[in-house]
């Protein structure tokens, strides 16, 4: 059967390739379209798009991050679409499976039908910018999308890739429909697998907003600080003649600014962990080859749908067969060890979701930005928001399901029952919030609201379900909440500096308590000596000041030395305890003995010597920033030029955020995640912004902007934003119509 299936396979490609060549017809309106748009590259490549319409401006943002990197942008949809297994083989075909389960092109394309007029013209916008690109562009190859339709962005609505489906295990779903064994492994609740979990290292966000009243212009300031994989989104201005004029980040293949600010507001997303989701616990029976389960003391049908994936394999495209089950409470995602099976209910509204994130960045203050929240469309952020009228605020989650008392909903609950079903959704007015706090600030890095603005200031958890606001603090948000606290004034460069500050909260209790360890050994060591080279880094471990350096040897050993008293402790976490990464480091400390100790800082001194040659390396020899080919998947090689770069993973504490590992044939540490598009901005009468993305905003090898903002980028220091024409036309690299080379 194989050579029919893979010769009918290829028929239909061939078939769908046809289909999909673009008519004279269309490309004529495309071009004509094109003429309505004009896009101006300033002198680092950042794109200030101006069209007549809104959609004018859509078709040149899609037009010109396809210029970028168009991989990007067809990889988030190949992952939006279900459709990574063609191009990643088989081992991708159950995060495919996951994303079909939750929404497909079916519903999308009846959700675009019935959209607006004007969502529709963003839609329609957003596909032929894309496919006008592709249409000029005959050189480029896309691996599986050939074609872009309008209804594709409803497929992921808020901003963020994969979203709030992504955190539903792909393992878990694999155990389930590949017919495998039932399993016990249930793991945290939908939504906090990562919150929960103490290998969580806190990559997320930050977000800052400064009051007038503690700015020393009088302007409220924002700092917009998303830590993402590395190229995930690119910086733009959108601007048309019917309003729109919104500048920040946004992520490949969307039509809005996601992450930044317009002339009278800005607003940062964080990760959020609020509880937007939830399992429930089915009760299912099987009668003459059908599923049926127990509702309110009733049978009932589960509604299966067959699922058909395709996935490559030795050069083949081949195609595997699913039923996927479906009760009202969401799609079936696993099955519980006593036969239960297990469903997920979240946001299922797409078309609010991407309203409100196109419509915010339209918001003109404080009480515009809140009107478009009532979408109650954002399941998966946080918001920190400042405006030119001095109102600083924070909103903790927005999707958020009203649910009655009793039931853990932290935990699956029972499905069988009507007492555990949603009650509505809170309105805004009820969520974690805070608006002009006495404090003068505020501030999230993906941790606990109850902290936002510093002690006295702050929500009071008394006040909300626990269910809103259940994840810890972080040591992100510790450092934070000390640096805006401890100055009274800022301006822009203050900002910076304090989105930069250099400590390492997390070693404040590990280093101590591990060197008093170690002393102790040492002050014993008569019959047993400590490892090679303990005693001589002892005095350097001791001296560090748990900042970050680029010159730093106390930070390289620390963090070496941290990272093996952790891989010794997680195996003897408790099954079933979870432990968020503050209280993990405890467990390191109470649990790992002085013994183990001083032998994993021996480990390190011989690590360290073995790679590099001595044990008293800088951290900026070592962390490297280095980009190479532009690909998504990035190669890195010792013997290439690189940055040093001082700041760290904020597993740390690292305000500033730089996660890096080895690469397989590397000894040293290349970044991979962490800050990406920065941003400080202030709101007086004219914005004055100040920003710097993570290399550069072209990915092709040799391009004036691949690397040029690296210098900045690994130094914490941030390029001018040019938001009015005037400053625009002052720094013009390039000005053209979409097409013209």
């Amino acid at each position: 059967m194989r050579p029919i299936l893979t010769a009918l396979l290829a028929l239909g490609a061939l078939t769908q390739a046809r289909a999909q060549a673009f008519s004279p017809a269309e490309v004529a309106r495309w071009k004509q379209q094109a003429r309505q748009v004009t896009v101006t590259r300033d002198t680092w490549g950042v794109p200030h798009i101006n069209g007549k319409t809104d959609a004018d401006a859509v078709f040149g943002a899609l037009y010109t991050q396809c210029e970028e990197d168009f991989a990007r942008v067809e990889d988030n949809y190949l992952t939006a679409l279900g459709r990574r297994a063609e191009v990643d083989g088989e081992a991708a075909l159950y995060e495919d499976l996951r994303a079909r389960l939750f929404m497909d092109s079916t519903r999308a394309v009846a959700v675009y039908g019935r959209s607006p007029a004007w969502m529709k013209s963003l839609l329609n916008a957003f596909a032929a910018g894309t496919n006008y690109y592709l249409s000029t562009h005959p050189d480029v190859h896309p691996r599986r999308i050939r074609r872009f339709q309008p209804w594709m962005p409803l497929l992921f609505s808020e901003g963020s890739i994969g979203g709030n489906v992504s955190v539903v295990p792909a393992d878990r779903i694999k155990a389930f429909y590949s017919q495998q064994k039932p399993t016990s492994w249930q793991g945290p609740p939908a939504g906090r697998a990562e919150a929960d979990g103490f290998d969580r290292s806190s990559v997320g966000s930050n977000g800052f907003a400064i009051a007038p009243a503690k700015s020393a212009s009088g302007h409220a300031l924002l700092l917009i600080n998303p830590h993402t994989s590395f190229y995930f989104r690119s910086e733009l201005q959108m601007t048309s003649a019917a309003g729109l004029n919104a500048y920040g980040a946004v992520t490949w293949g969307q039509f809005f600014i996601y992450q930044g600010f317009n002339a009278k507001c800005g607003w940062m997303h964080t990760s959020s962990y609020a509880d937007s989701m939830d399992e429930y616990l089915e009760t299912v029976t099987e009668k003459d080859g059908k599923y049926y389960y127990q509702y309110d003391g009733q049978t009932l049908p589960v509604r299966a749908a067959p699922v058909a994936l395709a996935y490559v394999k030795d050069g083949q495209l081949l195609r595997r067969k699913f039923t996927t089950y479906y009760t009202p409470h969401g799609p079936v995602v696993g099955q519980q060890a006593d036969g239960k099976w297990l469903t997920v209910k979240m946001m299922d509204d797409p078309l609010a979701a991407l309203e409100q994130s196109y419509l915010r960045t339209k918001a003109t203050d404080y009480a515009s930005f809140k009107e478009v929240m009532r979408l109650n469309g954002n399941a998966s952020n946080n918001t920190v928001f400042a405006d030119a009228k001095g109102t600083i605020a924070y909103w903790h989650g927005n999707f958020m399901p009203r649910r009655p008392a009793g039931p853990d909903w932290s935990q699956p609950v029972d499905g069988t029952t009507k007492a555990t079903e949603w009650q509505g959704l809170h309105p805004v007015e009820d969520i974690v919030q805070v608006r002009n706090p006495a404090s003068g600030f505020i501030q999230n890095c993906n941790g606990t609201p109850f902290t936002v603005a510093g002690p006295g200031s702050s929500p009071d958890p008394a006040k909300y379900p626990a269910y809103m606001a259940p994840e810890p603090d972080n040591y992100r948000e510790i450092n934070a909440v000390r640096v805006l606290s401890r100055r009274p004034v800022f301006t822009l460069d203050t900002l910076i500096a304090a989105a930069n500050d250099p400590h390492l909260a997390g070693f404040e209790k590990l280093l101590p308590a591990a060197l008093r360890d170690c002393q102790l050994l040492l002050d014993a060591a008569s019959d047993s000596p400590l490892p090679a080279g303990v005693a001589a880094a002892l005095p350097v471990l001791r001296a560090w000041n748990m900042n970050y350096g680029a010159a730093s040897v106390g930070q390289t050993l620390a963090i070496y030395w941290a990272e093996r008293m952790q891989r010794l402790a997680r195996p003897r976490v408790p099954a079933g305890q979870t432990l968020d990464y503050i209280a993990f480091t405890q467990f390191v400390i109470d649990h790992v003995t002085p013994e183990e100790k001083a032998a994993a800082l021996g480990e390190t001194i011989a690590e360290l010597t073995r790679d590099f040659g001595r044990w008293d390396v800088a951290w900026g020899e070592i962390n490297r920033y280095q980009r190479l080919t532009g690909r998504i998947a990035e190669t890195y090689d010792d013997n290439q030029p690189s940055l040093p770069v001082a700041f760290t993973s904020s597993a740390w504490g690292s305000l500033a955020a730089f996660g890096a590992r080895p690469a397989p044939n590397t000894k040293k540490r290349y970044g991979y995640v962490g800050n990406s598009f920065v941003a400080v901005v202030e709101f007086g009468p004219r914005v004055v912004a100040r920003s710097v993305i993570t290399g550069g905003q072209d990915s092709r090898p040799g391009a004036p902007h691949f690397t040029d903002q690296a210098p900045l980028y690994t130094q914490g220091k941030f390029k001018d934003v040019w938001f009015y024409p005037e400053d625009v036309a002052k720094h013009v690299e390039r000005q053209y119509h979409p097409g013209e080379q």
